[in-house]
Parts: C-alpha cells; sequence; structure tokens
C-alpha cells in the first residue's frame, strides 16, 4: 500500500520562501516507489485543485504551472523503498496560499496536470503567505 506524507507548511510573508517535503512509502503494484512520478497540487478555500509542480521516475523531467515557474522547483531523492519529493517555494506571494498536497500515479506513468490521474495522495499541508 501507498502512504504519502507531506510535511513542511506553514506561515510566512510574501516574498519569503518554504519547503515542502513528501515521504512517499509502500507499492501497491510490486513496484517501487522510484518508479512512480510525483507531484505537487494545492486548493485554496472555495477553488479546484490545481496542479503545481511534477517530476519524472529519475527526476530528468519536470513541469511546473505558469503561476510558480521561475519561483518554484522540485527534486526528488529515490531511496531503496522510499521516496522524497521536495518543493522549493521561493518569492511567495499571498495568492500561492493554499493547502498543498503530494501526489503520485501509477509505475512507470506520466506528469499529468489533472488531478484525476492521481491515484495516491498525501493528506495536505497548510500553507499561509500573509501580505
Amino acid at each position: 500500500q501507498v502512504q504519502l506524507e507531506e510535511s513542511g507548511g506553514g506561515l510566512v510573508q510574501a516574498g519569503g520562501s518554504l519547503r515542502l517535503a513528501c515521504k512517499a512509502s509502500g507499492s501497491a503494484t510490486g513496484s517501487t516507489m522510484s518508479t512512480y512520478p510525483m507531484a505537487w497540487f494545492r486548493q485554496a478555500p472555495g477553488k479546484e485543485r490545481e496542479f503545481v509542480a511534477g517530476i519524472s521516475q529519475k527526476g530528468s523531467i519536470t513541469k511546473f504551472a505558469d503561476s510558480v515557474k521561475g519561483r518554484f522547483t522540485i527534486s526528488r531523492v529515490n531511496a531503496l523503498n522510499t521516496v522524497y519529493s521536495y518543493l522549493q517555494m521561493n518569492g511567495l506571494k499571498p495568492e500561492d496560499t493554499a493547502v498543498y498536497y503530494c501526489a503520485a500515479d501509477r509505475p512507470l506513468g506520466s506528469i499529468h496536470l489533472s488531478p484525476n490521474e492521481y491515484t495516491y495522495w498525501g493528506q495536505g499541508t497548510q500553507v499561509t503567505v500573509s501580505s
């Protein structure tokens, strides 16, 4: 069974930085977590969940929402049975305020922009940016 757990959220002033971490462990099909693409989504109150960033299995391919390009970076560390995905957020703006979720697709999948394509989700971590 795949488990995702986020950490690192909090309250920060506009222009500040935060680093979110996601620990992904387990397996649903016998494949290790290193074969899963990973992504970050966010959801603000009253809004739909939106794609923020994604990273391929070995980290060679990354995708970002236009709203965060140049400010956010995504990385991952593949351990034996655990993957750590990091979202470094710089130049934070009040409009970045949301609950941030870590997500994992199926093994050998692609980075999808729609949350409907992701099977596994963390519980979310709150990011609040004050003006």
